[in-house]
């Protein structure tokens, strides 16, 4: 037989997500008729722009002729659609990128998931608990941790979030090599001031670390004084890579299409200590096992920079930010303690009855036929906390909220 990466007999039994699925498919076998409102994985609800919807249809019509077919396109990107996203969301903000630090993609968590293999295994990784798990797992099956003890790997360094801290961690007190951060926070909803990132940005230049800065939730950012960019802030290009998508602004959570930041000055060393481009070493690992994202879908989000893509994206937004308010104002009827939700479409909160997460996410199912977000799943300082999401449809949002009152 062949041998396996025994990185991977580390992890835990089974990723969140699916786990969710497993519990509420077996719910659902016993309980055919119970009507079941999922606001628990962060997928989008509402149809694609229809701006976006036309350049599709548009470019599957110029790939049905012979002189307009387009076969392989560049891994990075087409270069009309990293022209867009340089002018619109860069250089509008006072940040200036080179098209060839733009590299488009089929998706953050892909892109967040794999940037970890130009790194060397033995570099310290640093987390927030709670955390995505696709940061941590990932670093896991490369061999970049000890066994998962009490919710946690040996070897990788957690930096604990919390009420008390507002969600923002504290700088690790020990040098580390490579920083996860995402702002607004999932799973929290939490955002971070340009002051409170301008001291990872200094630790991370102070102590030759790499901050991998998660975005893809910016859209929902409602102050224009909080940062919708690690850029900027002074000197981040040296110390930063950033991640975004088009996913949860436009809804392309099923089309698939994001974008990573390289930016040219940032340098890695080799075992001897010689200077080497994190930007061409990503565009080496692209080329190599990426075939880029396919011209209908870069040429539909070419359109939601135009003007009427721009207005359909706020409307898709602002649908999700109403959605956000019905659960803080329901939940906080209720007297939870209610965090998140307004720069984020994220609602994190402490379960009632000093339930476990898991408790809750099952009293939740069994009950009131709601599925959430344990938060468990994220990290041990998730424990005792659950997530809601705002995506989903308006009617069935304040559905869910009325049950859950009903109950507590």
């Amino acid at each position: 037989m062949v041998r396996i990466n025994d990185h991977y007999l580390k992890l835990k039994a089974g990723y969140l997500f699916p786990e969710i699925g497993r519990r509420v498919r077996l719910f659902s076998e016993t309980h055919p008729d119970a009507p079941i409102i999922k606001l628990g994985i962060g997928d989008v609800t509402e149809p694609l722009p229809l701006a976006a919807v036309q350049a599709a249809h548009e470019a599957f019509e110029e790939m049905s002729t012979g002189q307009s077919f387009k076969g392989y396109g560049p891994e990075q990107g087409y270069d009309f659609l990293r022209e867009a996203i340089r002018a619109h969301d860069y250089i509008g903000r006072g940040v200036d990128l080179e098209l060839d630090e733009i590299f488009v993609s089929d998706g953050s968590k892909c892109d967040t998931g794999n940037i970890q293999e130009i790194f060397h295994q033995d570099c310290k990784i640093a987390v927030s608990d709670p955390v995505y798990p696709v940061y941590v797992d990932t670093n896991v099956m490369a061999g970049r941790s000890g066994e998962d003890k009490d919710g946690r790997y040996a070897g990788i360094t957690y930096l604990d979030m919390n009420a008390e801290n507002n969600f923002i961690p504290s700088l690790p007190k020990e040098k580390v090599d490579v920083i996860y951060l995402c702002y607004p926070n999932n799973p929290t909803g939490a955002m971070i001031s340009k002051e409170e990132l301008k001291k990872w940005v200094d630790y991370a230049k102070k102590n030759n670390s790499l901050i991998l800065y998660d975005v893809a939730y910016r859209a929902f950012i409602t102050d224009p004084e909080l940062p919708h960019s690690i850029y900027e802030i002074e000197g981040a290009k040296d110390c930063a890579i950033e991640f975004n998508s088009f996913s949860k602004n436009a809804g392309f959570t099923g089309t698939r299409c994001a974008y990573t930041i390289v930016p040219k000055a940032l340098m890695g060393k080799d075992e001897k200590g010689n200077g080497v481009s994190l930007n061409s070493l990503w565009n080496r690992r692209q080329t190599t096992k990426f075939n880029g994202v396919s011209y209908p879908i870069q040429k539909a989000a070419l359109a939601c920079y135009t003007m009427e893509g721009k207005n359909q994206i706020r409307q898709l937004v602002d649908y999700y930010k109403d959605n956000a308010q019905i659960i803080l104002a329901g939940l906080r009827k209720i007297n939870f303690s209610v965090y998140g939700g307004e720069h984020s479409p994220y609602i994190w909160f402490k379960t009632p009855n000093e339930l476990s997460s898991w408790d809750f996410f099952d009293e939740l199912l069994h009950k009131v036929h709601v599925v959430g977000t344990p938060g468990a799943g994220f990290g041990a300082c998730g424990e005792g906390y659950f997530r809601l999401s705002a995506f989903g449809q308006k009617e069935q949002i304040e559905e869910a909220i009325e049950r859950i009152a009903s109950q507590f």
